[in-house]
């Protein structure tokens, strides 16, 4: 469906150096997706801190969020 964001309470449209932006922090965001998994191979389990992998993981994941946030100004809480 075209035009989805109107229909949910708080989005606005965005700019297409928004969306831009936005698309580059998802790709990013992709790119350490990947590091990330790397580092949780079975085969790093005894080499790698896995607490501080899943603590990283978590930490990376809401700065990437708060990013968005960022581009996307959401009216809502």
């Amino acid at each position: 469906m075209d035009n989805q964001h109107r229909k949910i309470t708080g989005y606005r449209e965005l700019t297409q150096d928004e969306i831009d932006l936005m698309n580059l922090v998802k790709e990013t965001a992709a790119t350490v997706g990947r590091l990330v998994e790397l580092m949780r191979r079975p085969d790093h389990e005894h080499e790698i801190d896995q607490r501080w992998v899943a603590i990283g993981a978590t930490d990376l994941q809401q700065g990437f969020m708060a990013l968005n946030r960022a581009i996307a100004r959401p009216e809502s809480f």
